[in-house]
This record gives C-alpha cells, sequence and structure tokens, in this order.
C-alpha cells in the first residue's frame, strides 16, 4: 500500500485517539468522524489524503475500547506504522483488520508528508521521497490473512466455509 505520512508522537493514548465522551456511539462512520479528535480535530480530513499514520511509542495506551482502531479505520487510516503499540490496541486493530506495524526507524526517520510504500508481507517500508528503505518484522501469515479478510471475522467466516 502507498500513501502519505500522518505523523504523531509518542503515547497518543485511546482518549485522544477517541475521546470517552463519544463512547455512546457504534456506527463505525459516526465514530470515524471523531477520530484522534482529543489531539487533532481535523485528522478525518488530513487522513483521506495521507493515509498512512506513522507515531511514536506506545500508540493506543490506556483503555482497551475497540473505538479507537475503528475510528481510525472508517476516517480513511490504510495503515499504522509506530515505535511500539500497546497490546491490546495492537489486537484490536488486528482483529477489525486495520494493518498496523512496528519500526522505530520509520517514527525516528520520516517527516509528515512523506510518500510510504509499505510490503506488509515482506516487512519493508520504503520512503519514496527520501529514497530510504525501512526494516520491521515481517507479520505472522494468520494475520496478513486476517488483514485480508478485512478482520477476524472474515478471517473466521472465510475458514469455516472450508468445513461445509
Amino acid at each position: 500500500m502507498e500513501g502519505k505520512a500522518l505523523k504523531y508522537g509518542d503515547n497518543i493514548n485511546t482518549d485522544l485517539i477517541f475521546p470517552g465522551i463519544y463512547m455512546t456511539l457504534t456506527n463505525p462512520e459516526d465514530l470515524a468522524r471523531y477520530a484522534m479528535s482529543g489531539i487533532d480535530p481535523h485528522f478525518p480530513e488530513k487522513v483521506k489524503s495521507y493515509g498512512i499514520l506513522v507515531a511514536g511509542r506506545n500508540f493506543g495506551c490506556g483503555s482497551s475500547r475497540e473505538h479507537a482502531p475503528v475510528s481510525l479505520k472508517y476516517a480513511g487510516t490504510r495503515c499504522i506504522i509506530a515505535k511500539s503499540f500497546a497490546r491490546i490496541f495492537y489486537r484490536n486493530a488486528v482483529n477489525i483488520g486495520l494493518p498496523i506495524i512496528e519500526c522505530k526507524e520509520v517514527a525516528e526517520k520520516v517527516y509528515e508528508g512523506d510518500r510510504l510504500l509499505v510490503d506488509l508481507e515482506r516487512g519493508l517500508i520504503e520512503n519514496l521521497s527520501s529514497g530510504l528503505t525501512f526494516k520491521s518484522r515481517p507479520l505472522p501469515k494468520f494475520i496478513l490473512s486476517i488483514f485480508r479478510h478485512g478482520g477476524l471475522i472474515g478471517y473466521v467466516n472465510a475458514g469455516s466455509e472450508n468445513y461445509r
């Protein structure tokens, strides 16, 4: 996948990603309107033209609310690359089919607006603006399969069709 980097810092917690005041919303398109509203109220408009969210350490820390990754996905985030993620946020993102990659160098050596090419299968992130290439740990095949099926529910449903 290809897109431009939209950068944020360290310790972006789920309250910043999706403030608790909107927790009564359940429709993903409604959630998308408030993605990152705790830190950047213009995120939903920006991410549509950028696509790739780049962050520092501990992205998604705090509450385990699934609303946070859902709001990012439906706002138009195609991939998140961070130095590290809170583990429950990581699993929630995988479960809803939002590609997510850990790579320490990207957060340090990529600037906002840089064009990135992400190869999830090989774990490669190419900065088309600078010419630098970064290597992340390749994702396990079952996680790539979950992404290809749009999330865990699609993955399980596809698997269950093989047993009918």
